[in-house]
């Protein structure tokens, strides 16, 4: 699988214009093996997102997860926008930890791409977990998020 990282961030910041208003920046978009996605998105450290403790607020948190998710969505299935329409169904989030300073959400595809287009060319409409990440930019896990995404078919 080939992915243009440049173009799935244009989209998603294009889709997505809470993406710009909170700055995130897309660090990577690469393919992983048996055809599944990663991305990484950042929030930088800024005092306009922090919460009552000096951290990224939980909702900024939740925003950037969920931004992540998407960017797998858009990289794993964009070949499929002609014929189906990702939504997130569902997410669930954890904060383990006090994020301080910037963060980073790493998001990755539960399922293989081949699996969730089957079930969309049967005529199914598929759900499959995205799994994030969130730490902090030297690497230490502040939150664990899963969102649940579908393609409804069009």
């Amino acid at each position: 699988m080939s992915i243009d990282s440049r173009q799935v961030a244009a989209g998603m910041l294009e889709a997505v214009p809470f993406a710009r208003t909170l700055g995130f920046e897309f660090v990577e978009i690469a393919p992983e093996a048996e055809g599944g996605v990663r991305a990484v998105v950042r929030l930088p450290d800024s005092p306009a997102t922090h919460n009552h403790v000096g951290g990224p607020h939980a909702g900024a948190m939740f925003t950037l997860g969920e931004t992540a998710s998407g960017a797998v969505v858009l990289a794993a299935f964009g070949h499929l926008l002609d014929r189906a329409v990702p939504l997130a169904v569902r997410a669930d989030i954890a904060y383990h930890k006090l994020a301080l300073g910037a963060v980073r959400a790493t998001a990755r595809l539960g399922r293989t791409p081949a699996e969730v287009a089957a079930e969309l060319a049967a005529g199914r409409r598929p759900e499959f977990p995205v799994e994030v990440e969130i730490s902090t930019d030297d690497g230490t896990p502040t939150s664990a998020m899963t969102v649940i995404w579908t393609l409804r078919p069009q």
